[in-house]
């Protein structure tokens, strides 16, 4: 089925209920599945147990990232194409990519602190993913501060494609400038470095994290249709009293 059948709210909130049940249940059994694996891999050779926290703290930076991007497509959908459900999607997703991207900048803190010597350091990439949660929290202001969603919807699109430049900044900072990030070791052109034993369960933790967003994002953009609707009911009800 094309994505544009569920351009109506109507059909998207019927698809939604059909489906989160399903996306909300194995994102549970994925995780649990996750831990169990977290609880049996074994410690790195220098950093021991410590460096288990990557498992919590690399797809939440993966996810921090996704969710930005999934609103840069919404954003298009709004300035572009006019979808019905695009600035849905852009508001819905950036609370969710703003506590992503604040469990990455904790647990990154939580497992600097006993390699590095400190919780923080202002090198490239620490800066460039706390200038992204500062821009989450600059877009959920923006949402918040215009009352119009069509007007909020325009001003977010804006704000949030030229954000998106921070993404390559945050993905090659490591490689740009000197830094105390590892370079990438997952995903690279000659393969993982990271030995078998830690990278399953650390992509099926970011599996089951997927499936967490996913499931975070189409109950929000619901809540949100429902939200929209019943402001139109407020406003009919009011210009009705006017009458």
């Amino acid at each position: 089925m094309a994505i544009i059948n569920f351009a109506n709210p109507a059909r998207f909130l019927t698809f939604a209920d059909r489906v989160l049940p399903w996306v909300a249940g194995a994102a549970v059994l994925v995780l649990a599945y996750g831990l169990y694996l977290v609880v049996g891999a074994p410690g790195d050779y220098q950093q021991g147990d410590t460096a288990k926290i990557m498992f919590i703290h690399v797809p939440s930076a993966w996810l921090a990232m996704m969710a930005w991007g999934v609103m840069s497509m919404a954003a298009l959908g709004t300035l572009v194409w006019r979808h019905p459900l695009a600035d849905v999607t852009a508001k819905a997703a950036v609370p969710i990519g703003a506590a992503f991207t604040l469990i990455c900048l904790v647990t990154g803190s939580l497992w600097g602190r006993p390699m590095w010597g400190t919780y923080w350091v202002w090198d490239a990439r620490l800066t460039s993913v706390l200038v992204l949660f500062l821009m989450y929290l600059g877009l959920a202001a923006l949402w918040r501060a215009i009352e119009d969603p069509s007007r909020a919807a325009r001003a977010a699109a804006i704000l949030t494609l030229v954000g998106a430049v921070n993404l390559p900044i945050i993905k090659f900072s490591v490689e740009w400038w000197n830094t105390l990030h590892q370079p990438a070791s997952v995903l690279r052109l000659g393969g993982s470095t990271i030995h078998p034993a830690l990278l399953t369960p650390l992509l099926v933790m970011a599996a089951g994290f997927l499936l967490l967003f996913t499931t975070l994002l189409l109950a929000a953009m619901r809540n949100e249709i429902f939200r929209r609707r019943i402001r139109t009911l407020q406003m009919m009800k009011a210009l009705g009293a006017r009458g």
